[in-house]
């Protein structure tokens, strides 16, 4: 889809945030722990490229959900480290091979299915993945990963790392997270061959469990300025949110008491009152659910109201502002705010989903380049 950068609608990127944001993080892990930023999914929706470039040298390395996402980082400039959280096809060896890639290896039938193709393991280099609870993929005994690692090593590969997941990090109740940990830590200790790094701890763990930290770490969603937990836990310290979304008022018109706005006529005027037109709908990722959710113009909120169409939203104003007055979706005006977390409490979700969804119509404008 191509960005429309012909109309209002932008997020606004902010990297120096970021960066700040991985120094904060790593001012409280300790000194030595090797920092994986994770930038999957277009690093959140903030643009892969842009931040990896911005922090390559924060941080020690990247990690991707697959092989496409780290081979645009590789052919845009990257030269850290990039870790492929997610499996590879079998087939695919040869090229994370050629483009120094380091892949995940999650189950001995994956390395038989890649040895029944004739596939060189030869100089790849790997991590092993272990399922502590999370129920996805990776091992799920020692018995396992000293199989798998010993097959590994066998079959010329360079076996850097083994690591796993927790499922509940970002949560009050600690219980499933002590269990998880307590089993990763057992599987360590019944190892032949331990692996050099170890990590553990994505963002909610390396913020308030320093227990779960070993020699790495993956940051994700904290290096963007959000809250992992969304509200249920205290962050121990502060971040800046990286991203702001704007837009502007296209029209403006004033409406008579009973008239309906929007698909549906979901939206009746109970007084005269002014209505602003949007361009921004949910072929941008601003879902119909959003609806009756507020935005800022000029330091107010204003209410959705009607169904969000896929290109446009309309909001009731309090006064018949000029075309192009500036609205804020997510970000700051005035002494109010819209977090990403907000939004996501509308919409019962998390704060992830709203970042992901903002769809590539939308134009990326980088502050700090």
């Amino acid at each position: 889809m191509i960005p429309s950068v012909h109309r209002p609608t932008r997020a606004i990127i902010n990297l120096q945030a970021i960066a700040d944001n991985v120094r904060t993080i790593q001012q409280h892990i300790p000194r030595d722990t090797k920092t994986y930023a994770v930038v999957k999914a277009d690093a959140y929706g903030h643009g892969a490229v842009k931040t990896a470039h911005f922090i390559s040298r924060s941080v020690d390395a990247f990690a991707v959900s697959n092989l496409d996402e780290a081979l645009e980082l590789r052919q845009s400039g990257i030269s850290n480290d990039i870790l492929i959280l997610g499996p590879i096809a079998p087939e695919d060896v040869d090229l994370a091979k050629e483009s120094a890639l380091t892949v995940t290896v999650s189950s001995q039938n994956w390395l038989e299915l890649a040895r029944s193709q004739g596939v060189d393991m030869q100089g790849l280099t790997v991590h092993v993945k272990v399922d502590s609870g999370m129920g996805r993929i990776g091992v799920r005994s020692a018995e396992e990963a000293n199989t798998l690692l010993a097959e590994l090593q066998k079959s010329g590969s360079r076996v850097e790392g083994i690591f796993t997941h927790f499922a509940t990090a970002d949560e009050a109740d600690d219980s499933k997270l002590q269990q998880q940990l307590a089993f990763f830590k057992n599987l360590l200790e019944r190892l032949d061959n331990r692996p050099n790094l170890i990590h553990a701890s994505n963002s909610a763990a390396s913020l308030w469990h320093g227990e779960t930290i070993f020699n790495a770490v993956r940051l994700g969603i904290a290096i963007y300025g959000l809250n992992p937990s969304g509200t249920a836990l205290p962050l121990p310290y502060p971040l800046k949110p990286a991203l702001s979304l704007e837009s502007a008022l296209i029209q403006v018109k004033k409406v008579e008491k009973g008239a309906d706005i929007g698909y549906g006529a979901s939206y009746t005027a109970s007084a005269e009152q002014y209505i602003g037109t949007v361009p921004i709908g949910y072929a941008d990722g601003w879902t119909r659910d959003l609806q009756g959710f507020s935005l800022l113009v000029d330091g107010l909120e204003c209410e959705i109201v009607g169904r969000i169409s896929m290109d446009q939203l309309t909001i009731r104003l309090s006064e018949p502002y000029p075309l192009g007055t500036k609205v804020t979706l997510i970000g700051s005006d005035g002494d109010k705010e819209i977090s990403a977390t907000d939004v996501a409490h509308k919409r019962d979700t998390i704060s992830y989903e709203i970042l992901c969804l903002l769809s590539s119509r939308i134009p990326r404008l980088y502050l700090g380049l």
